[in-house]
């Protein structure tokens, strides 16, 4: 037995060993291929209600109805306008330190109706002196710039087809839900027509939290880089429910995080520029903060989500329909409010005089208040080459000019200007166009490209008008 099991281990390391020689020495050596992608680098750097009976449910979730639905109706747009910086020194010295060339950059737009009306960002066109538009079958157009809202990043344009043009129809971004499907449509790199897919990953996400000026809009994990602004953001329905505006990247790409305006932002700002020539943004009347911890020991307050509400304006509709300091805003329209972000995202959906419903909190009582919105006003203005801040002035003020339009003079903002002074004398057209109050003065000069010239018309202190230029 003792010979026997000796024999069977003997034959044992005999296989071991001749297997290692075997791996050794005879078989082939395997080869581990790496497949090393390069890709070109761009210099670009930087979104009528349906319902479709489109089943959604369950866990195979088709893309495909949504992609047929929404890659023709997005669009390539370039932009191209005039820079006067000198390329080089030889430039420089050659032109007295300045010179014209063109200047192009792109992005993507979103036909919102068949005969050519296009939704893209305001970053995607400013400055643009000309605008051309490629559809996804290669047809090229002119566009011409209706409108802009560049508090809220979106622009109107439009080009003139002798056709039909597919479009995305608006859906309604407040019923989007966290873990949603999306698609992003747009041009990434000049790569026309890319659809690319994720869900939403948060909504009512401000990206300026701590500048004052709130903001509200959908992150998505949609892939979406350089390029993509301007483009769609949909549901699975085909539906529009953003504009794809930003990302936030320490590298310039795509790294997880994109985000867009919601599509009732952006369908309120449209149909404002069509009816208004300009957006009629309605107000609640008060400045508020978010619930944190110092915020609720300061109004001695229990609740952890919500607005409370830190200032309210005279002559408001808030002020008006009973708000005051020290209430927590919970809800508006049976929407919930969670911080601050929430209630600028619906109320920048909204015009002047729409009445709102407002939940809120006041000493453990819950009270529901009507409140119509009021009409936001801009009171102040920087016309930076200029060199003044002009402001809103009393009617009674332009009476003793025997004038029924005109701004205020509230501020020399450089050197030069501070050395005449100009506070309290009246701008009474730009442009030889009469500006009765400083919405009209930030138009016209948001208007106008770079390289204009700017006329102004003053009323002294004696009454008499006297003409500038400033050249730039």
């Amino acid at each position: 037995m003792k010979r026997f099991f000796s024999l069977l281990v003997v034959a044992i390391l005999a296989g071991v060993m001749t297997l290692g020689a075997y791996k050794m020495f005879l078989e082939p050596e395997a080869v581990v291929v790496t497949k090393n992608e390069t890709t070109q680098k761009t210099n670009l750097i930087p979104t009528a209600y349906t319902a479709t009976n489109i089943n959604t449910a369950g866990t195979n979730v088709d893309f495909t109805v949504a992609a047929e639905k929404t890659v023709n109706a997005v669009v390539h747009v370039k932009q191209y306008g005039i820079s006067k910086t000198p390329r080089n020194l030889m430039e420089y010295f050659r032109n007295g330190g300045t010179t014209e060339r063109k200047i192009q950059g792109a992005g993507s737009g979103v036909i919102i109706t068949e005969d050519g009306y296009i939704v893209t960002n305001n970053h995607v066109i400013d400055g643009a002196t000309d605008l051309e538009v490629t559809l996804n079958n290669n047809k090229s157009y002119k566009a011409e710039i209706i409108g802009t809202a560049p508090q809220s990043d979106i622009a109107l344009i439009k080009i003139d087809s002798d056709e039909k043009l597919s479009y995305i129809p608006f859906g309604n971004s407040n019923s989007a839900k966290i873990g949603e499907w999306v698609l992003a449509v747009g041009n990434p790199f000049n790569l026309t027509s890319t659809v690319t897919a994720g869900i939403i990953s948060a909504k009512s996400r401000d990206l300026n939290e701590y500048d004052g000026n709130f903001q509200s809009f959908i992150q998505t994990d949609a892939a979406i880089n350089p390029g993509n602004s301007g483009g769609a953001l949909v549901n699975i329905r085909g539906e529009l429910i953003g504009i794809n505006t930003a990302i936030t990247s320490q590298t310039g790409s795509y790294v997880g995080y994109a985000f867009a305006v919601p599509s009732n932002n952006a369908r309120k700002i449209v149909e404002d520029i069509l009816e208004f020539g300009d957006v009629q943004r309605g107000i609640l009347g008060i400045n508020g903060d978010n619930l944190t911890k110092q915020v609720m020991e300061k109004y001695d307050i229990d609740e952890t989500q919500g607005v409370v509400i830190t200032n309210v304006g005279e002559d408001s509709g808030a002020k008006k329909a009973g708000l005051k300091e020290g209430d927590v805003i919970k809800e508006i329209d049976g929407l919930r409010i969670k911080k601050f972000a929430d209630l600028t995202g619906y109320v920048n959906s909204k015009s002047p005089n729409d009445i709102i419903n407002v939940k809120i909190i006041r000493e453990d009582r819950e009270l529901n208040l009507p409140v119509t919105l009021s009409k936001y006003v801009i009171q102040r203005y920087n016309i930076e080459d200029v060199g003044v801040e002009v402001a809103n002035p009393n009617p009674e003020y332009l009476k003793k000019f025997n004038l029924d339009h005109g701004v205020i003079i509230s501020k020399a903002l450089s050197p030069k200007m501070q050395r005449y002074n100009l506070e309290g004398l009246i701008i009474s057209e730009i442009d030889s166009k009469k500006v009765k109050n400083v919405l009209q003065v930030k138009q016209i000069i948001e208007s106008k490209y770079p390289e204009d010239d700017i006329t102004i018309s003053l009323i002294d202190r004696d009454g008499e008008k006297r003409e500038f230029v400033f050249q730039n």
